[in-house]
C-alpha cells in the first residue's frame, strides 16, 4: 500500500503533516476525515525507491502478504496485560515493535506510537491502517476508550482473533497434504515431459510405429513444454498468478460466492465458516457495547461471501427500521441454520443476546474444524485414486505402441 505525505486542517485551524498509508488519496481524505481533520494536500511517498534491492523486496513481500494473524494475536494479548499494568501506550507500542518480526507491522506500531504520543487516541490512529486493524478492530477498541474499559475492549478483540486464527490453522492444515500431492505431482509430471517423454518419442519414431491419440497428445504437451518452454512458463505464471489473487481478494464476487456455496461437502464448509464468523464478529462488537445496527454494518465487511455480506446489510437496515434481530435474520434461511433463529430469539428474550451468539459461534467453529478434518481424510483417497487414474492413462499411452510394435513382430 502507498505512503502519501500529506497536510491536513481541523475545524478549530489546527494543522497536521504527517505521512499515512492509503490505497489512495480518496481513502487517504477518508481517515484523515475519521480523526477530525480534512485533507489540504497529500502527495506519495517515493522514499522506497532509494531503498537497496534486498529491502525494495523485502517491503514487497511484507505488503504482499500482509500481517499474520498470529502477530495481531501476540500484539493483542500483549497490549491488554500491558494496558491493565498501567504501562503507556506509546511506550507499550515501542516495546512491542521491537518484538514484532513483521517488517511492515513494526513500522506501524512504531507510527502509532508517534502518534499517540502527539495526542490522537488510539482508535483514531487505527483508522491510517484499515488493511492491518479493520473496522471491527476500530470500532471495538473506539468503545473500550468511551467507556475506560480498553482493557476489556483489548480482551474480547483476543478472544476472537484467538478463535479465528485457531479455525484458520485447521482449515490450512487440513489442505497441506492434498497442496504436498497435488505440487510434488505437477514436479514430477513436468521433469517426465520434459526429460523422458522425448526419449521414447524419438524411440518410437525410429521404429516407424503408428501412434494413437492419447500418445500423440502426450507427445504435442511434451513438445510445447520443451520447444516452446517461454510460452508454457508465462502460462503457468499467469494462472499461478490469478488463483493467488483470487484467493487473497478481500470482496469476494457474486459468482465466485455462489459456485464455492453450490460446491459438494465445500459448500457446507464454507456456509458454516462464514456463519461462525459472522456470528463471532457480531457477538464480539454487542459485547464491547457497539450498537446492534452498526454492529451488523461493521460485521458484514468483515465477511469475503457475497451473500452473507448483503444479508447482514439487509438484516441492519431491517433492525434499523424497528424489526427484531431474529426476525429481520429468519429470511435468509439458506445461509443460516434454524438454530440461529431459535436461539436469537431465546437470546432477544432474556437479554442476553451477545452471550448466545458467542456461545452459536464456538458451536459452528468446532463444527467447521471437525469438517475439515473429515474432508481431509475422504482426500487422501480420492488423491491416491486421482494419482493412479493419471499414472494409468500415461502408461496405458505409452505401452500401446508397444503392443503394436510386438503384434507386428508376430
Amino acid at each position: 500500500m502507498p505512503q502519501y505525505s500529506y497536510k491536513a486542517k481541523n475545524l478549530k485551524g489546527g494543522q497536521e503533516e504527517g505521512i499515512m498509508e492509503a490505497a489512495d488519496q480518496n481513502e487517504l481524505a477518508k481517515a484523515l476525515r475519521q480523526k477530525g481533520y480534512f485533507l489540504l494536500s497529500a502527495s506519495q511517498d517515493k522514499g522506497i525507491g532509494k531503498k537497496t534491492v534486498w529491502s525494495s523486496l523485502g517491503f514487497f513481500f511484507n505488503n504482499l502478504f500482509g500481517v499474520p494473524l498470529a502477530e495481531k494475536l501476540f500484539f493483542t494479548r500483549n497490549l491488554e496485560i500491558m494496558v491493565k499494568t498501567g504501562v503507556a501506550l506509546p511506550r507499550a507500542l515501542n516495546i512491542l515493535s521491537q518484538q514484532i518480526k513483521n517488517g511492515k507491522f513494526k513500522r506501524i506500531l512504531v507510527r502509532l506510537s508517534e502518534d499517540i504520543t502527539k495526542g490522537e487516541s488510539l482508535s483514531s490512529c487505527l483508522a491510517a491502517f484499515p488493511a492491518v486493524f479493520p473496522v471491527v478492530y476500530q470500532e471495538t477498541l473506539k468503545i473500550g476508550e468511551e467507556t475506560g474499559k480498553l482493557e476489556d475492549a483489548l480482551h474480547i478483540l483476543s478472544l476472537q482473533i484467538e478463535r479465528e486464527h485457531k479455525l484458520k490453522s485447521s482449515v490450512s492444515s487440513a489442505m497441506v497434504y492434498p497442496a504436498v500431492v497435488i505440487v510434488m505431482g505437477f514436479i514430477i509430471g513436468v521433469i517426465m515431459f520434459v526429460f523422458a517423454v522425448p526419449k521414447l518419442k524419438m524411440t518410437f519414431a525410429d521404429m516407424n510405429v503408428i501412434l494413437p491419440l492419447t500418445t500423440r497428445a502426450i507427445f504435442a504437451l511434451a513438445d510445447f513444454l520443451v520447444q516452446r518452454w517461454p510460452f508454457a512458463l508465462l502460462i503457468f505464471v499467469i494462472l499461478a498468478a490469478g488463483a493467488f489473487l483470487s484467493v487473497r481478494a478481500k470482496k469476494g464476487s457474486r459468482l465466485k460466492s455462489f459456485v464455492i456455496l453450490k460446491m459438494p461437502v465445500i459448500g457446507k464448509v464454507s456456509r458454516t465458516t462464514n456463519m461462525a464468523l459472522a456470528l463471532r464478529t457480531l457477538s464480539s462488537l454487542l459485547e464491547a457495547g457497539v450498537p446492534i445496527v452498526r454492529a451488523l454494518d461493521v460485521a458484514s465487511g468483515s465477511l469475503r461471501n457475497f451473500y452473507f455480506k448483503q444479508s447482514l446489510k439487509q438484516v441492519a437496515l431491517a433492525v434499523e427500521k424497528g424489526t427484531k434481530l431474529s426476525q429481520a435474520i429468519a429470511p435468509y434461511a439458506n445461509l443460516y441454520a434454524a438454530t440461529v433463529f431459535h436461539m436469537m430469539e431465546v437470546g432477544e428474550e432474556t437479554g442476553e443476546t451477545p452471550g448466545v451468539l458467542k456461545k452459536l459461534a464456538d458451536f459452528y467453529e468446532d463444527e467447521v474444524i471437525s469438517s475439515t478434518q473429515k474432508l481431509a481424510s475422504l482426500m487422501e483417497p480420492a488423491l491416491i485414486i486421482l494419482v493412479g487414474l493419471v499414472v494409468g492413462f500415461f502408461a496405458l499411452s505409452m505401452l500401446q505402441p508397444m503392443f503394436s510394435i510386438t503384434n507386428a513382430i508376430k
